[in-house]
C-alpha cells in the first residue's frame, strides 16, 4: 500500500505526520483531524512533548502484531501516546476526566491509548 503523502507536512502546531505512519514502512499516515486535536490538547495541558508510539497502521502490519481486525488504529483515529515527563497514570487521569462520556481510552503501564470512536469504551 503506497502512500505519496508528505511525511514532513505539519498537521497541527505540534505533530508532523510521519510521527502518526505506520511503523511496517509503508507510509499509511492519514490521521483523524478530531485524534490531533485531543493530542494537542494533552500537548497543551501538561506542557511536554507528546510522543506517538503507534498510530496509522495498514491492515497487513496491524494483523501482524495481533492488533484487533477493525482496530481503531486501521481506522486512522487513535494512537498511543506518552507524555515526556510525565507519567502515564497522570494522562489518563486527564484524559479520563476531561473526555468522561466519550472516546476510546486505554490505560497501560507504560502509555496512554486515545481513539476518537464514536462511542465511549474504557479498557
Amino acid at each position: 500500500m503506497a502512500h505519496s503523502l508528505d511525511q514532513e507536512v505539519k498537521l497541527s502546531p505540534h505533530f508532523k505526520r510521519k510521527e502518526f505512519a505506520c511503523k511496517c514502512g509503508c507510509g499509511f499516515s492519514l490521521p483523524d483531524a478530531e485524534l490531533i486535536a485531543v493530542l494537542e490538547d494533552v500537548r497543551s495541558h501538561f506542557a511536554k512533548p507528546v510522543n506517538i508510539n503507534s498510530s496509522c497502521r495498514c491492515p497487513d502490519h496491524n494483523k501482524a502484531i495481533g492488533g484487533a481486525p477493525n482496530s481503531a488504529h486501521v481506522q486512522g483515529i487513535a494512537a498511543d501516546i506518552v507524555a515526556v515527563g510525565i507519567a502515564p497514570s497522570q494522562v489518563q487521569q486527564y484524559v479520563l476526566n476531561k473526555y468522561q462520556d466519550r472516546y476510546g481510552i486505554g490505560t497501560y503501564n507504560t502509555f496512554t491509548h486515545i481513539d476518537v470512536r464514536a462511542k465511549k469504551a474504557r479498557w
